[in-house]
């Protein structure tokens, strides 16, 4: 009995005919009364894990989701479903506060969509205590982890709502969580002998690429240009001010590109968000402060030109690309610097030393990764626990593998180098001393007198920097004074000195080959699926239908994807739905939809047919 009910509400809302990864159950451990912990790949369908539940229980759903533009995209599309949902934040005007909680009282919500910081408030304490809470989802929950990748006070305190609510389940999702993240979520979350369900954490549509920064504007032009000319994009920075630089330079080259991060005022932020909803071949330029939740499904690179802080952090941004399955790109360059710029940020927070520890590892795994000679797919689900193919096909260090060298000597020279000036400078000293500068800070300590002066003269300074790096990742050399960034020697520095170890790196270089060798891939990859869709006689006719769902989502002030996304439009071509019945078999398509977009969208299939 339950089962049927679960399948027509999956079918005859949302659209779908069958559940995916552990949605199902996930499903019933709610519906058994257990707190659960769902951790799903982006794109998953974590979502349909607490609505479906919601549609099935008595009373209301609280949902707490971290950032004000995924409530209101949330509450759009349960919208577009039939499903009555609203959502409680600091945005609303006091009149529209009262007109959601009129409705709620009404009875007339399932799902109420509220920020950590509102559902914890006294304002609101006593009225969610009186209104009939079924089920409380925790979306993003990673932020509710001390180890979590995106550290938010006010989730740490969601487990008094358990005292609140005790007899309320709990379900908890995230995309990201390794295993000491899972158990610290459960247990800050208060959570009561849990069940836990790990979907698999690969994501075979995505390409990842990994290069050396050289010069980043050039590099960030080649790649698009080559890859993604005419596809919608995230670029991430570490900074604001490195947004507006990038943002103003893609522009420039004739991009369409604005920026996002928490200094822009709350206009320019909404205008922008906005623009990412609803415009093609747009590309987003940010700080982390954007994306967690976005629904696009059709972000078709990701493009980091700074180093993240963890691999959960890499992961979760990576993931907001291709979340409709087709081919995508997550494409990264760094530098030495920014080993150095994470390094002391990290060192010189108030955080205490357990957390700087754990902190510390997961840079270390990130850079591991960035100088991985292996496949990075393979090495990414390792690190979530998970085993795959030693090598995946479908990554830069597969597409052609990395040159390994012999780096014994140079790493010597290095070591020698930062012995004999003490032990006291930085990595931009060490290597004006390797290749011989004549620099006022050189002469004036007399460091052109030192035997190591110039023993590197015959290399350029990109392939020093490489050097350093490596051998910083590989802690044969650390960062002995944060202040001063001073570079030292460590306890596995003698084994080089000593000859005792040969050292094998990664070659390092621009990697146009690479990016070339890729790019051919993916032209394989497009033309074999437009040469399927072009079998069928589907192209012009998938145009049609997707000129028609823009100018509706512009007529409603919708993003596109929240009347259909590409997959239900392909499904349309493939299907040709005659029918009201007919068009229910498109995927995404429940009777909420059928009944607001199936005439006018039959009638364009028809004269096709």
């Amino acid at each position: 009995m339950r089962d049927e009910k679960l399948l027509h509400i999956l079918k005859e809302t949302f659209g779908y005919d069958q559940f995916r990864f552990e949605q199902y159950n996930i499903i019933n451990s709610i519906l058994d009364g257990k707190d659960t912990l769902a951790i799903m790949p982006t794109g998953g369908g974590k979502s349909l894990c607490y609505q479906i539940p919601a549609l099935y229980l008595d009373g209301v759903t609280l949902v707490i989701s971290p950032l004000i533009s995924l409530m209101q995209d949330q509450v759009m599309n349960l919208k577009e479903y039939g499903v009555n949902s609203v959502f409680l934040n600091s945005s609303q005007s006091y009149s529209e506060s009262q007109k959601a909680k009129a409705q709620i009282l009404n009875g007339k919500v399932k799902i109420i969509y509220v920020s950590p910081e509102g559902i914890l408030s006294p304002n609101l304490a006593g009225f969610f205590d009186n209104i009939g809470v079924s089920l409380i989802a925790i979306d993003e929950a990673h932020c509710v982890s001390q180890w979590g990748h995106e550290f938010r006070k006010d989730y740490t305190r969601l487990g008094e709502l358990k005292e609140r609510f005790p007899d309320v389940p709990v379900i908890a999702l995230t995309a990201t969580a390794d295993a000491k993240t899972r158990i610290d979520i459960t247990n800050q979350l208060h959570m009561k002998a849990p069940q836990i369900f790990v979907s698999s954490f690969d994501r075979p549509n995505i390409k990842y690429m990994i290069l050396e920064r050289h010069d980043e504007i050039k590099q960030l032009d080649e790649f698009i240009k080559t890859h993604h000319p005419d596809d919608t994009g995230i670029v991430y920075c570490l900074s604001r001010d490195k947004v507006e630089r990038v943002a103003q330079a893609l522009s420039k080259l004739g991009y369409k590109a604005v920026p996002y991060h928490a200094g822009l005022s709350q206009n320019e932020r909404a205008m922008n968000q906005e623009l990412f909803n609803i415009e093609e071949k747009i590309i987003v330029v940010a700080t982390i402060a954007f994306g967690m939740g976005i629904d696009r499904p059709d972000v078709r690179f990701v493009a980091h030109l700074d180093l993240p802080k963890s691999i959960e952090s890499y992961y979760q941004e990576t993931g907001r690309a291709g979340r409709d399955g087709k081919a995508s790109t997550a494409w990264m360059i760094y530098g030495l610097q920014d080993v150095v710029k994470l390094s002391q940020m990290l060192e010189t927070t108030d955080a205490d030393e357990n957390y700087k520890k754990v902190a510390r590892f997961k840079l270390d795994c990130m850079l591991a990764l960035c100088e991985a000679a292996a496949c990075r797919r393979s090495y990414l689900l390792r690190y979530f626990g998970e085993i795959g193919a030693e090598t995946c096909g479908y990554c830069d260090s597969c597409i052609e593998p990395p040159t390994l060298w012999d780096a014994t000597v140079d790493a010597q020279k290095i070591m020698s180098t930062i012995y004999r000036t003490n032990q006291s400078f930085g990595a931009g000293h060490i290597i004006d001393v390797i290749r011989g500068s004549k620099n006022a800070k050189i002469t004036e300590r007399r460091h052109d007198q030192l035997s190591v002066y110039g023993i590197g003269k015959d290399q350029p300074k990109d392939h020093w920097n490489s050097v350093l790096r490596q051998l910083l990742n590989l802690n044969y050399i650390a960062i002995k004074n944060w202040e001063y960034r001073s570079l030292g020697l460590t306890n596995k520095s003698q084994e080089i000195l000593t000859g005792k170890l040969k050292l094998s790196l990664r070659k390092q270089d621009e990697s146009v080959a690479k990016i070339k060798t890729a790019a051919k891939q993916d032209k394989k990859r497009i033309s074999k699926s437009k040469g399927a869709e072009a079998a069928h006689g589907q192209d012009d006719l998938f145009e049609a239908l997707k000129d028609l769902r823009n100018r509706l989502a512009k007529e409603k002030n919708l993003p596109s994807y929240i009347v259909f996304n590409d997959k239900s439009l392909h499904d349309m071509c493939a299907i040709k739905p005659r029918n009201a019945s007919e068009f229910l078999l498109v995927h995404g398509v429940g009777q909420n939809k059928l009944e607001n977009y199936g005439n006018v969208f039959l009638d364009t299939i028809n004269k096709f047919s």
